[in-house]
């Protein structure tokens, strides 16, 4: 459990263990962001244990945002070997997002799911990217006259395959993660809650009965990448007819919901940080939210005050108190 005021840092204690683990921050895209004002770079560190076996990674950010990281001091690969060696998820309240926000913003949480939750299928999402823009690309220079339509047709029938098998393995991650978040929505005061992500093969004819209109907007207007997830409370669509309340909920069970597939799949439960969820929630929610998680799982809480803990509920491992520049384990 992380105390204190607000405005004293608890949320960049959270984003240090999240960028330690994961090497991006959950609340900014631009990583030259996360180094002081007046440094060259900025380094984070994290230890403790996995599988009973201890483990350091070391994460480091230049001014120019290009970023390195270690772990148990060897330097790795890509950063989705950091990921899938620590797995954490986190709340905070900008991922109200994945509900409020537009397509694009569903589509790419779940790509980053499905690349935790299944990690041999975690190049799909970007084997398709590439696809669809050279298909893109090829459209645009035949549009331009530099090149025959018949050069469209191998990456159409990239597309259609990449486009296919991304489809599919995000239809089977919703199909997954249905029964869990449905669970834990309702514990949370959310009925009736579901998923739906509309899956249909990507045809090379489908792609070839639209090429004129593609040629005329230089761009693939079928496949995944303009698909949604919906996110329903019966036949209510929370982008829309949702309540914030109903939101935060949405996004909490999506993360719960995660977190079981994961500890199914891997045998160990993820890390969860969640910022400031207690306070937006009343008493019964609270003790379900602390109840939903898996025993033994590690859970890091920041909140105003430990008044904010259901008192039916687990008493807190390790509290620290944060002050301005200071964070103190209390005795």
């Amino acid at each position: 459990m992380v105390v204190g005021p607000n405005g004293v840092g608890k949320t960049n204690l959270l984003e240090a263990l999240h960028v330690a683990t994961q090497g991006f921050s959950p609340r900014t895209r631009v990583d030259a962001r996360l180094v002081r004002f007046g440094d060259d770079a900025a380094r984070v560190a994290a230890a403790g244990t996995r599988g009973g076996v201890p483990f350091e990674s070391v994460v480091t950010i230049q001014g120019s945002g290009a970023k390195a990281a270690t772990l148990d001091g060897a330097p790795v690969a890509s950063l989705d070997e950091l990921r899938r060696a620590l797995p954490v998820l986190v709340f905070t309240p900008d991922r109200l997002a994945v509900v409020k926000g537009g397509p694009l913003v569903r589509r790419t949480y779940l790509d980053r799911m499905l690349g935790r939750v299944a990690p041999a299928q975690a190049d799909i999402a970007g084997e398709y990217a590439r696809a669809l823009a050279q298909r893109n690309a090829a459209l645009r220079r035949v549009g331009q006259g530099l090149a025959p339509s018949s050069s469209v047709d191998p990456w159409t029938e990239a597309v259609s395959r990449h486009g296919t098998a991304l489809d599919a393995a995000r239809a089977a991650l919703v199909d997954a993660l249905g029964p869990g978040f449905a669970a834990h929505a309702a514990a949370l005061g959310l009925t009736d809650a579901q998923l739906a992500y509309e899956h249909r093969p990507l045809a090379p004819e489908a792609l070839a009965a639209r090429l004129a209109r593609d040629l005329e907007r230089g761009t693939t207007g079928l496949g995944p990448h303009l698909r949604d997830v919906g996110i329903a409370s019966g036949d209510r669509e929370l982008r829309t007819f949702g309540s914030q309340g109903e939101q935060r909920v949405a996004v909490l069970a999506l993360l719960l919901a995660e977190a079981g597939l994961l500890l199914e799949s891997r045998g160990e439960a993820p890390v969860l940080l969640l910022d400031d969820v207690l306070s937006e929630l009343d008493e019964q929610r609270r003790a379900a939210l602390l109840a939903a998680t898996a025993p033994g799982a590690q859970v890091v809480v920041t909140t105003t005050s430990l008044g904010t803990l259901p008192p039916a509920g687990p008493s807190p491992d390790l509290v620290v108190e944060v002050a301005p520049g200071t964070a103190t384990v209390r005795a």
